[in-house]
């Protein structure tokens, strides 16, 4: 089986064909995360069933669903070989998202600069991308396969996911018990 071609031209690699796989957070208190890359869509699953993914990304711009019409949250925002900036939710109870590739790091801030949560990913090989996402107490940890996705959209993937698992918690700690 070959590998995927890539070309980038100032915007998210157009990398044809990939899926990414693995896991944010442990074993208890963590999703799965599967999805498949064409060169224009990632498509799949955080969690469980019911925790879609769907991103399109075209000439720098990404924009997309994670969750369902009711219970989830909408992406939109710029994906380039170099950064990420997006807005992950509405404008009132939304998050900030902005992340910076250097090398084999990508890192930067989730939901804000003062009470916002760290991001730190690396490069594991060819195909790995494992770090964490949030501080030491409270953060989950990304271990992903990368499967020919850009390393910048799988990123993106995994801040997603933590973000459904964080309001997932947060809805069954608020829920009367």
């Amino acid at each position: 089986m070959s590998a995927p071609s890539e070309r980038v031209s100032g915007r998210v690699s157009e990398q044809i064909g990939g899926q990414i796989s693995g896991r944010i957070g442990g074993l208890t208190f963590g999703y799965d995360l599967h999805a498949e890359w064409d060169g224009t869509r990632l498509r799949g699953r955080i969690g469980g069933r019911f925790q879609g993914l769907d991103l399109t990304g075209q000439g720098g711009r990404v924009a997309g669903r994670i969750g369902g019409t009711f219970a989830g949250f909408g992406v939109q925002g710029e994906v380039t070989p170099e950064r990420v900036r997006v807005r992950l939710g509405g404008r009132v109870d939304g998050d900030d998202l902005a992340l910076t590739r250097r090398g084999d790091h990508i890192g930067g801030r989730f939901s804000g600069p003062r009470l916002g949560k760290d991001v730190d990913l690396h490069r594991n090989g060819a195909e790995g991308l494992g770090g964490r996402i949030g501080g030491p107490v409270e953060g989950k940890d990304v271990a992903l396969r990368l499967g020919g996705v850009p390393p910048l959209l799988a990123a993106l993937a995994a801040v997603c996911a933590y973000k459904a698992l964080e309001d997932a918690q947060a809805a069954s700690s608020a829920a009367p018990g």
